[in-house]
This record gives structure tokens, sequence and C-alpha cells, in this order.
């Protein structure tokens, strides 16, 4: 259900969440390995982000956390002020726990970096039965999920999921007593290099639904602009980057993700990234992007992790760029705000 604020502007929601933040001159975001945001570990340690931080006179640290879900709760407990994350864990886990975020660069969707996984032969009726390993309750289960659906099955007719870490997701594979998996690059690609590994199901069937974002506080954002310019600027400059081919930065990246230039290359085939601001503006502004976060919400709440408690799949309130809303109006913890992205856009950063 999409219900209208005729009245309401994006620069209205997001100044609407002044009460109580304090302004702040250092900022600590965290990210994870995942070939859509190794641009923020680049960021880092080729002084872009210093420089941008430095253009607005404030400080930002840039860290990498080797445990994705990990890096969402420390946001979460106030321990960073933003994260790299994908609009279903923002929404289950911040904006679920009354965090209220907003999804200030929208970098990418998934077009196949996240895939379901077997050993040997067979297509997604294989499933059957069988336990899958994944990250429980993060965009992997959701993947799973719509995979399922596709061939009239659900999650109890598995053998059951298995909670396994993306740490642990590789060597878990290797083992005799894995034979399914779902997961995200660069694992897929590390995975699919085992013999016999399968791929039976990828984001790419489910264009534009697992959705890849830095998420920052949205008090902190509201009291701190400045804050949100730097890392718009910053991030808009290693596009260029990479839009130009720039193999400096490429091969940069793909060495921190554990891959050559031409394996980077290959994941980012697979991810439609928005390299300039208007593009990533025209995609946050879309009519199906609430299409599909209430479709997440209704996994979420069908799963029981749409926040402690939650009576429905509308209890979180998630917030669009033309001012409409999505779940509750009372409740909108999750603000999608192309006011920054707009900004890159037209040169005024």
């Amino acid at each position: 259900m999409i219900k209208i604020l005729a009245a309401t502007t994006a620069v209205a929601l997001t100044f609407a969440t002044c009460a109580g933040a304090q302004e702040k001159t250092d900022f600590r975001v965290a990210w994870s390995i995942y070939v859509g945001w190794m641009p923020w570990g680049y960021l880092e340690d080729s002084g872009i982000m210093d420089k941008w931080a430095g253009k607005y006179g404030i400080d930002v640290e840039i860290v990498q956390i080797n445990d994705y879900v990990e890096s969402i709760n420390q946001y979460t407990a106030g321990q960073f002020d933003g994260v790299s994350a994908t609009n279903m864990d923002t929404l289950s886990i911040p904006s679920g726990s009354g965090v209220d975020t907003t999804a200030l660069i929208v970098g990418d969707y998934s077009n196949g970096n996240d895939a379901i996984v077997i050993k040997g032969e067979g297509d997604l009726s294989a499933l059957e039965d069988k336990q899958v390993n994944l990250v429980e309750l993060s965009v992997s289960h959701y993947l799973l999920a719509r995979g399922l659906d596709t061939v009239g099955l659900s999650e109890a007719d598995l053998g059951g999921v298995i909670n396994t870490s993306d740490a642990d997701m590789i060597a878990a594979f290797a083992t005799d007593d894995v034979q399914a998996v779902v997961t995200w690059n660069p694992l897929v690609s590390a995975i699919m290099e085992e013999p016999g590994a399968n791929k039976l199901f990828d984001s790419a069937d489910i264009p534009g639904e697992i959705i890849d974002m830095m998420v920052v506080n949205t008090e902190t954002l509201a009291a701190n602009p400045d804050f949100g310019k730097a890392l718009v600027g910053a991030w808009y400059e290693v596009m260029g980057l990479m839009a130009s081919g720039d193999e400096a930065a490429l091969s940069a990246m793909a060495e921190a993700s554990g891959t050559d230039l031409d394996g980077y290359k290959a994941q980012l085939d697979s991810t439609e990234m928005f390299f300039t601001p208007a593009e990533a503006v025209s995609f946050t502004s879309d009519a199906a992007l609430p299409v599909t976060m209430v479709n997440v919400a209704e996994f979420l709440f069908d799963k029981g992790i749409l926040g402690e408690g939650a009576p429905s799949a509308d209890f979180v309130g998630v917030a669009y760029p033309d001012g409409s809303i999505t779940g509750a109006e009372g409740n909108v913890m999750l603000r999608f705000d192309t006011t920054y992205m707009q900004m890159a856009a037209d040169g005024a950063l």
C-alpha cells in the first residue's frame, strides 16, 4: 500500500527529524566486502575521502568490517554514522530497530551478484529436502524465497536453512556436509571455481530488488549536511574513475576483494552500477521502488524480522523522494532521499 502525502517533500522529511541531533566534526562509516562497495575502501586508501572531508572542514573515517551483518549491527548500536547495506537489511535491522535511517547514496542493484549454488546437476526443484547454507534473514534468504517461489516450493520444502557467516561461506561449500549455498560476490565467483558448482538462480532474475546503498543516521545527517556532501562528493569522484576504466583504481579494488582486474570486471558485469548521480536519482525516484519495498517488507514480516513485535508488514514506514510513504506514516524509519545525489548531479558539491 502506497500512501501519498501531497504536501510533503523529501527535504521536509529530512529536516523533520532534526530534533535531538547534534553538530559535530568527526564521523565514522563502516563497509564490508562486496563488489559494489569496494569503492569505499579505495576512498579511504586513496585519500579522496580526506580531500572531500577537508573541503567541508570535517573528518570522515571509513572502516572495513569483515562480517557484513556485524557492520550493520554496529551502525544500529550507534558506533558508526553510516554503513554500506542493502535495502532489505536496512529495513530489517536499523529501521526495524527504531533507528531513523536515510539512504544517502543508492549505488547499484545486484544484477547477478547474488546467487543460489548447489553441488552437481539439477534446477531449483533439486533443493527440495536439501539443507541450504546462507546468512540467515539477509538478502540471501530473500533471494532463496524468490527463487523457490518460481518452482512452487517454499522454505518448508527444504531440509532446513543453516545460518552461516559470509566470512565462512567459501570454506563451508568445500565441505562434504554442505550441498547448497546462497551468497554474494566475490564469494560466488570463488565458489563457482569449485568442481561441480552449479548456479541455479541469481539476482539478475529479480532485477532492481536487491539494492546496495550507503545509509546514514537521519538525525546526524540533518544536523550535519556537510557530512552528506562530503560522502556523496567523494563517492562520485570514484564513480567517475570507474566509469572511465581507470585501471589503477579498479586494480586496487580488485586486489582488496581478493581477485584480479579481470575478475573484478566480471563481477561488475553482474552489477548495475549507477556511475552518475543522475542515474541514481532516476532509479531512486522511479515508481518501481515503493513496489519493491512493499514486497520486501512483506517478506520480512513473514519471517518475523520486521522489527520486534511488528504487528503487520506496514509496521515500518518508508519515505520516498516524491513525499509518498509506504507502511506506517507515524513510524517512518527509512528514507530514500535524493537531495545530496541531486546536488552531485547539479555540480553543487
